[in-house]
């Protein structure tokens, strides 16, 4: 990764919260927790961030600079999403949670050097990654649950244009 690219990806990074609270400034606790289909409520698409962020993304990056190849547990969102029963949790604090710990994390990114990025662990699922490939999973994560909250957005805006609430 160059690091012209290397930039764009954390400034990317860097976005996501910002994203993430304008789309939940729209939204109503109902919305919030309005499930239309499997997928995950835009509550539970918060917390599930923020325990990625936290759980998964930074102990893997912690782990990754300071242990020589080590083995990274799969995450599992859905699993934890019943167990801890995101539906019902505070999705201000959740969102505090995420923004925090992305924070955190970003600062740590941001003082790699081009030998850092290149450290490997095996990642459960998927096999022999390095940083760079997890920095790269995380954007495309981001990317996903972006994508998935604003289309519970654009429907909660449907909902109330249409009266139907």
């Amino acid at each position: 990764m160059t690091p012209e690219k290397f930039r764009e990806v954390i400034e990317s990074l860097g976005q996501t919260p910002v994203v993430l609270a304008s789309v939940f400034q729209e939204l109503s606790q109902a919305d919030l927790e309005l499930k239309d289909s499997e997928e995950f409520s835009a509550l539970e698409n918060i917390c599930h961030l923020r325990d990625l962020e936290i759980e998964g993304y930074g102990e893997r990056i912690v782990r990754i600079l300071e242990e020589d190849n080590p083995f990274l547990a799969d995450f599992d969102g859905a699993r934890l999403a019943i167990e801890r029963d995101y539906n019902n949790q505070d999705a201000k604090a959740a969102l505090a949670a995420f923004n925090d710990a992305r924070s955190r994390n970003l600062s740590l990114l941001k003082k790699l050097n081009p030998e850092q990025i290149m450290r490997e662990a095996i990642l459960e699922g998927v096999g022999v990654i390095n940083l760079e490939k997890l920095i790269e999973m995380m954007v495309e994560h981001d990317e996903g649950h972006v994508q998935e909250l604003m289309t519970i957005s654009r429907r909660s805006q449907r909902r109330s244009e249409t009266g139907m609430v």
